[in-house]
């Protein structure tokens, strides 16, 4: 339990440097300044499968599923990069966002400091239900393998690229709770007009941004959980990899139209996973095959981008 306890002390206590030293100051954070907050998040996860296999060797935390420290290791990088893989999405949902509600780059790294915090807490629920779930019930990988093949069929149908936050049902829901005014002053997300409380669309993107999370929770965690039920594993890689979304949207947001295929990446890693699940208890891959799928699938995507001009792409379609 304890090394549960000082987990989660670490990442309230990085939170807090976050928002109370490093960007006490509001400012609109530049590409150089993301890739290196990238680059450091990106070695602490890393550095962290390091922390996993002395946890694992030494028998320190409880280990249900009887993981070897090398499978330990191997597993935690697997669903770190499928979370990490999968969070590019949720990077072009929250730049349709910002841009719906006209939120100033000064002020969006406070709304995705608050979103990303309120997302950690949710996901923690979410992965010990999930992880309850799969242990106590064997058939419901089946479902969850399911819905990650529907997953990948929709995304590879674009349909979630057809999202208009100012018509979603969220929106409506907090216009019934609060007035909203069409003004940004500062970075308040509540103000007070003639007496009367009203929300700012800083507010109403943060709440938007906070359950489109959760909505990406229904395709990462049962991912993850195809790799592995170990609940530490699954926490840790996960709250890892979200801790560096707000970095990485600086990073990428600007380059999305770069990455043209990447969602193809999205699909390959999700049909795969899908396809583990739904034949977990007839075929066994090693640990590496995963790795290396996801790693391929991926690097394939980004070198692709890369490579093919955008006229023989527009081409082909």
């Amino acid at each position: 339990m304890w090394v549960w306890v000082i987990f989660i002390a670490l990442i309230i206590v990085f939170l807090a440097l976050d928002l109370g030293v490093f960007h006490k100051e509001e400012h609109v954070i530049k590409s150089k300044e993301a890739g290196i907050w990238t680059g450091i998040w990106v070695t602490i996860a890393f550095s962290f499968s390091m922390v996993i296999y002395w946890l694992f060797s030494s028998g320190i935390i409880d280990n249900p599923t009887q993981l070897t420290p090398n499978d330990a290791v191997l597993k935690y990088i697997t669903g770190y990069l499928i979370e990490l893989s999968l969070s590019v999405d949720n990077v072009f949902v929250i730049a349709v966002i910002f841009s719906a509600f006209k939120i100033p780059p000064i002020y969006q790294h406070r709304v995705l400091f608050w979103g990303i915090l309120g997302a950690i807490v949710f996901r923690a629920l979410m992965i010990l239900f999930g992880v309850a779930l799969i242990t106590r019930f064997d058939w419901i990988i089946y479902v969850f393998g399911v819905f990650l093949l529907y997953t990948a069929f929709k995304m590879l149908k674009g349909d979630e690229h057809e999202f208009n936050p100012k018509n979603s049902w969220v929106f409506r829901q907090v216009k019934k709770l609060y007035p909203i005014t069409s003004t940004i002053q500062g970075h308040d997300f509540f103000v007070k007009r003639m007496g009367v409380k009203a929300a700012t669309p800083l507010f109403v993107a943060l709440i938007i941004i906070e359950l489109t999370d959760i909505l990406f929770a229904l395709d990462s965690i049962p991912a993850i959980l195809a790799i592995t039920a170990d609940p530490f594993i699954v926490f840790s890689s996960n709250i890892l990899a979200i801790l560096g979304l707000r970095s990485m949207y600086f990073l990428i947001s600007r380059m999305l139209d770069k990455f043209r295929f990447i969602n193809y990446s999205l699909v390959v890693i999700l049909a795969f996973v899908g396809l583990k699940m739904l034949f977990s208890h007839y075929v066994h891959l090693p640990e590496w095959v995963s790795l290396t799928v996801i790693s391929v699938a991926l690097v394939g995507g980004i070198v692709a981008s890369l490579a093919i001009p955008e006229k023989h792409h527009e081409q082909i379609e």
